[in-house]
């Protein structure tokens, strides 16, 4: 068994990451700020879930679980470097896995200087705290987003991503290169997930499904931009959990002699790999399937493409076969329907 952190541990997918290691019979520690990015009730209640009480409110208590002996939280800004130092000091991991970040294309539109602060020094913070107990591998989130005005699709990892077009995207790609440099100077194995459009269970209210199955459900229009002439690679939270955990045990060693210029791979310990259901949904069909689960029609005001946004995603999940003989494997029917009936159950007794 192994002894991982996850930061973003209240979030999304850290939730089902934990859960996942937990059950497994892993060692983990949690980390998240609980900010009030969205309502921060779901993400204590996502906490509640693996076992911790509302003592995680408090700052800088570690936290035992009542349902997992093996897993403890503490609540802590990333950017406090003393405080994440300390953590490091006391713990030995096998891997840490860093997905927490301030997230949201659009949000990053109006409030720019939360992204430089979470997603640059917050991942600096983590960065040098691997750097100075030697983790045997960092593996971080970063996301679709920086392939920005890529037009040649699916979206590969070897390509160049020098043209995002939200600051969002910019931090995300900033990291990779951030991740790179440690690999380089400090020999660090860094592996990056680009994440393609995650959703189910426990998802995030920023989010188109999520936001559209509330709308739906109170008789409330929803926003759809450029009249539903989008298209998503939606992929399901338990094929993302299923590949992180695959990559765990297997940290990068260098891969080339560093003049071949592929953007994924280096004589760095040093990778990346998209993480996607390798197959674009248009946005109308989309609301068609929440729309049968839901047992409800959408009302729908509908909207240009916004600021920030991207016509189409779809992910090259190639690599990620050859090494962990990983491909998704959840129908994007299937997966909907698995979270229209957790929203079903958990609007019952929560007011969002």
């Amino acid at each position: 068994m192994g002894t991982y952190l996850v930061t973003g541990a209240a979030g999304f997918i850290g939730f089902h990451l934990c859960k996942r290691l937990l059950t497994e019979g892993h060692r983990v520690l949690g980390l998240d700020n609980i900010n009030d990015y969205y309502d921060p009730s779901l993400k204590l209640d996502r906490l509640g879930e693996l076992g911790f009480s509302r003592e995680v409110e408090t700052y800088g208590k570690e936290v035992q679980s009542t349902v997992y002996t093996t897993g403890s939280f503490i609540r802590l800004n990333l950017e406090d470097y003393e405080a994440v130092v300390q953590v490091f000091r006391c713990h030995h991991f096998d891997a840490v896995i860093h997905l927490a970040a301030q997230a949201g294309v659009r949000y990053s539109i109006d409030h720019p200087f939360a992204y430089t602060q979470s997603n640059i020094t917050g991942f600096l913070s983590i960065l040098e705290a691997c750097r100075h107990t030697q983790v045997p591998h960092l593996v971080y989130a970063s996301s679709s987003s920086v392939y920005g005005l890529n037009s040649k699709q699916p979206f590969s990892v070897h390509d160049g991503v020098d043209h995002p077009i939200s600051l969002y995207a910019a931090t995300k790609r900033a990291n990779e290169l951030m991740a790179h440099t440690y690999s380089h100077l400090y020999g660090i194995p860094t592996t990056g997930l680009r994440f393609f459009t995650v959703y189910g269970p426990w998802g995030r209210p920023d989010m188109a499904y999520f936001k559209f199955a509330k709308a739906i459900l109170s008789g409330e229009p929803i926003e759809v931009y450029n009249h539903g002439d989008m298209y998503r690679d939606f992929t399901y939270i338990d094929d993302v959990i299923e590949g992180i955990v695959r990559l765990l045990g297997r940290p990068p060693g260098g891969q080339r002699n560093g003049t071949t210029g592929d953007p994924a791979t280096s004589s760095a310990p040093f990778v990346l790999y998209n993480i996607g259901n390798s197959q674009s949904e248009c946005i109308s069909d989309f609301i068609s399937i929440l729309e049968h689960y839901l047992g409800k029609n959408a009302k729908k005001t509908y909207l240009p493409l916004q600021k920030g946004d991207v016509y189409s995603t779809s992910a090259d999940v190639s690599d990620l076969e050859q090494v962990i003989n990983w491909r998704p494997s959840t129908l994007l029917e299937n997966g909907l329907e698995k979270f229209c009936k957790w929203f079903i159950s958990y609007i019952k007794n929560v007011k969002f």
